[in-house]
């Protein structure tokens, strides 16, 4: 299949796919392993034989659940910043995926390497995203314990109706990925290389130094970065729909199977 599927030519394919296709239901953690091994099977049957591929996962839900544990332990030990939760989801999410694709490439009589990058992402601390946050992580709290943690912890709090009270972060576009060399090399020497995870760690330029931010970054626009960077062959994003659509969730959704380049412009302009 993996012949027939890919361009000819380009480097290393390249997979995004979110966190909550690894993990639909927080209270079911043995559904990450099922899921980490129907995901393994899958890149099993899409892997080139002339090169290696690039996996980029989201981590939305196992972000979730390290900010739930960072506050149950606050009173016990100091709470740990973003970008560092989105460091430790990295590490436990290509663990779970790099086992399952060891096994499943084993299974097949196929020895091949896996290697996790833990990546940084360059965002643009001057970028509007940066003073605008909009994106939601993290607990609900009710209004005093969210107006207390928006004073005590400088944090950014939106209502949501009947729900209580939630942190919004920053969700800065990805400009640069500092270990992409490694990332290239690793990918085009034939191995899987899981990289990007959760969108990326955040950092910034700073007198010469990266620093983290506590922001997000879109794993679907770290992928396409990774693919233009090191001119992938294709650029796949796994999602829990069948397809694309216009009017999505509207009584008028419109079932989009192929797209050229320009339509798929024309309908983000829109």
């Amino acid at each position: 299949m993996s012949e027939t599927f890919w361009s000819d030519s380009g480097g290393p394919p390249v997979i995004a796919f979110g966190g909550n296709a690894l993990l639909p239901d927080a209270a079911d953690p043995a559904a990450a392993e099922r899921n980490a091994i129907e995901f393994a099977h899958a890149v099993l049957r899409l892997m080139p034989a002339d090169t290696g591929m690039v996996l980029v996962h989201g981590n939305g839900p196992q972000v979730g659940s390290a900010l739930l544990r960072n506050e149950a332990g606050a009173g016990e030990v100091p709470p740990t910043t973003l970008d560092v939760l989105v460091a430790d989801t990295q590490g436990s999410i290509g663990y779970l995926l790099g086992r399952s694709l060891h096994n499943a490439f084993l299974a097949a009589g196929r020895d091949l390497e896996v290697a996790t990058v833990v990546t940084q992402i360059v965002v643009d601390s001057g970028h509007p995203a940066m003073v605008n946050p909009t994106k939601p992580v993290g607990p609900f709290y009710s209004a005093e314990v969210g107006a207390t943690l928006a004073v005590e912890r400088n944090w950014r709090m939106v209502d949501v109706p009947g729900k209580g009270v939630r942190r919004v972060v920053a969700s800065p576009p990805p400009e640069e990925i500092v270990e992409i060399g490694a990332v290239r090399a690793l990918a085009t020497s034939g191995r899987i290389v899981i990289t990007g995870g959760g969108g990326g760690i955040p950092v910034t330029r700073r007198d010469g130094r990266f620093v983290g931010v506590e922001a997000v970054i879109d794993k679907d626009r770290t992928g396409a970065l990774v693919a233009r960077t090191i001119d992938a062959r294709g650029f796949v994003i796994f999602t829990e729909v069948g397809h694309a659509s216009r009017g999505f969730g509207t009584p008028h959704e419109e079932t989009l199977l192929t797209l050229t380049a320009a339509e798929a412009q024309s309908l983000l302009d829109a």
